[in-house]
């Protein structure tokens, strides 16, 4: 009796999982990798460090780039997410090439905070509502 209850415990604990898992949403790879270089670029500029962006002007905007060439999860609004995507590479290659012309500081923290503001318009605005169930 007592073996009949641990493998009702662990069917349910298997069930629970398994629909917990269903319903959240996949991770989107490429904007976490995304997101792993604005984050260490953007946040040291704000406190006028542009090392780090100097240093990863060209892998941001590569990952800009795949990014784009993803596929848009459900959870996103494709129309407005396209959009989003192509004025981020846009911004991007600006960076990559404004380090590259060793660009004012100041110009480049105008940039990297245009590409941060269009990242968060993706992020909060072009994804979808979620449904009441």
């Amino acid at each position: 009796m007592k073996k009949k209850i641990q493998l009702l415990a662990l069917a349910l604990f298997i069930f629970i999982t398994a629909t917990i898992a269903q319903n959240k949403p996949a991770a989107w790879a490429e904007m976490k990798a995304f997101h792993s270089l604005m984050s260490t670029s953007f946040h040291p500029s704000e406190e006028g460090n542009l090392t780090p962006l100097k240093q990863q002007a060209d892998s941001m905007f590569i990952a800009a780039k795949q990014w784009q060439a993803s596929p848009i999860p459900d959870t996103y609004k494709p129309k407005e997410t396209k959009k989003a995507l192509k004025q981020l590479v846009k911004e991007c290659k600006g960076i990559k090439n404004a380090v590259a012309a060793n660009a004012a500081d100041d110009e480049l923290k105008k940039k990297i905070a245009a590409a941060h503001d269009v990242f968060h318009t993706i992020v909060k605005e072009c994804k979808k509502e979620e449904e009441a169930h």
